[in-house]
């Protein structure tokens, strides 16, 4: 039993009027017109400031740049056909090959996003718990490795449907070319389902097994500093001041080491290494904070539009109010544009960049 119709059926016997559907068709015009706008604009511009910026050349943003790309290739593939669709009057004005290939790329950017997320969840939790590591293996090479994977497996789980396995087809309650996910007895699309839902989840855990280890961790031991040390009343150590604990730190000093001395500026050198670990510990907090806020709102945004999927696996789909499909659809479109957003409202760097590159006109006194 299919739950979905094709171009000429009609799914309820009681028409809207002309004015209706003339209103809500402007009115899904304007807004995807708004989300593509702002997709391609915020998208085009982290790139260009991840690409320009060399503060910016580490793995973490990296992986940004992978899936703002994808966002930005997204809007431009995928976007102007909905709205041509649109426009037709939930119809699609192509042949089935020209919607097979949309629905592929649909389906390929949504499982890539899923995968990526995926991935930036492990590596902040390496970044974390285990950063020396971390620090010696995220290369950009190993950042290339990930992206490759997550595009080879985005492609092992949009490719089968092209053979008819699961079927691309204009969904027109969706407007859209994608899944035609149809009633339990006859569905073949409920394993793709499950493996985003999955995917989803696993991301989750990971960001919660990371929030249960900051917290395990948040009480650490304060940097114990080593007091001066008087020889023929002459400070040495970490506790003195002045030009004698200047000449301390930089290695300078007269004849050889005295016993006393044996180790006191490895510890102060350590410690000093240790500092920076903790900035640099901060920084990968922030940025876990960044990633998990867009994770947030992939889900957000998904969900509902998941829900409706699995409700028209297990239930018919006259059960579905058209109102939440169309809303949820149009969820999952705006999710294109918000990554670049989150970016810089949780990300002080690349305002900064931002600021750097296009500093605002100062007020005349």
């Amino acid at each position: 039993m299919a739950n979905s119709s094709e171009l000429g059926s009609s799914s309820s016997p009681h028409l809207p009027s002309a004015g209706g559907l003339l209103s809500a068709s402007g009115l899904k015009l304007a807004t995807l017109g708004l989300i593509l706008c702002v997709s391609l604009a915020g998208n085009v511009l982290f790139a260009w400031l991840i690409l320009k910026d060399r503060h910016l050349h580490r793995a973490p943003y990296y992986l940004l740049l992978d899936l703002c790309l994808a966002d930005g290739l997204r809007s431009l593939a995928c976007f102007p056909f909905v709205m041509l669709s649109v426009r037709s009057g939930a119809a699609w004005p192509h042949g089935p090959l020209s919607c097979k290939v949309l629905a592929f790329l649909a389906v390929l950017f949504c499982f890539h996003a899923a995968f990526l997320l995926f991935c930036v969840g492990v590596t902040r939790y390496m970044a974390i718990a285990h950063h020396r590591f971390y620090a010696k293996r995220m290369t950009g090479w190993t950042c290339l490795a990930v992206v490759c994977m997550v595009w080879t497996l985005s492609m092992a789980m949009a490719f089968p449907p092209v053979f008819d396995v699961g079927t691309y087809k204009f969904i027109r309650e969706e407007e859209q070319c994608i899944f035609e996910h149809r009633y339990v007895k006859a569905n073949d699309t409920l394993g793709f389902m499950l493996m985003l839902a999955a995917v989803i989840a696993a991301t989750h855990l990971v960001y919660i097994k990371l929030l249960f280890f900051i917290h395990g961790h948040r009480k650490m031991k304060p940097a114990q500093l080593v007091p001066a040390i008087s020889q023929n009343w002459t400070f040495h150590g970490p506790g003195a001041t002045g030009q004698a604990a200047a000449n301390w730190t930089a290695g300078f000093g007269r004849g050889p080491t005295p016993p006393t001395l044996v180790g006191i500026r490895q510890a102060t050198h350590s410690q000093i290494k240790r500092l920076l670990v903790l900035e640099e510990f901060k920084m990968e907090k922030r940025l876990c904070k960044m990633f998990y806020m867009i994770t947030l709102l992939f889900l957000l945004l998904w969900s509902p539009y998941i829900v409706a999927c699995y409700l028209r696996v297990f239930i018919k789909a006259s059960s579905i109010p058209q109102v939440y499909l169309t809303t949820s659809v149009w969820m999952t479109f705006a999710q294109a544009g918000v990554n670049p957003i989150l970016c810089f409202i949780f990300n002080k760097e690349l305002r900064v960049c931002l600021r750097a590159h296009f500093p605002t006109p100062q007020k005349p006194y």
